[in-house]
């Protein structure tokens, strides 16, 4: 296995992991930003203002693109486990 091939490995799991994190991530701080304005607009300090509706769309998220998420990881991990062969020799 050369080091072209480890670093090319890593990039793709890289990428994989980038963007199952971004499709939780950004509702969430999408929605936090928007708390925080309405926060800052009406000088309401409640943690669970803005910890609530964040959780919620995270878990939204995950039940939405949970299917997508899934179906990618099996994918990358068929093939990455199809491709040893031809990564080892």
């Amino acid at each position: 296995m050369t080091p072209e091939v480890v670093l090319d490995v890593f990039r793709s799991t890289l990428a994989l992991i980038t963007l199952l994190v971004a499709i939780i991530l950004l509702p969430a701080l999408a929605v936090g930003l928007l708390v925080a304005m309405f926060q800052a607009a009406t000088s309401i300090n409640e943690m669970t203002l803005s910890f609530i509706p964040k959780l919620m769309i995270t878990f939204l998220a995950l039940m939405l693109a949970g299917p997508y998420m899934l179906n990618a990881m099996i994918t990358y991990i068929q093939r990455t486990f199809a491709d040893i062969p031809y990564l080892i020799g």
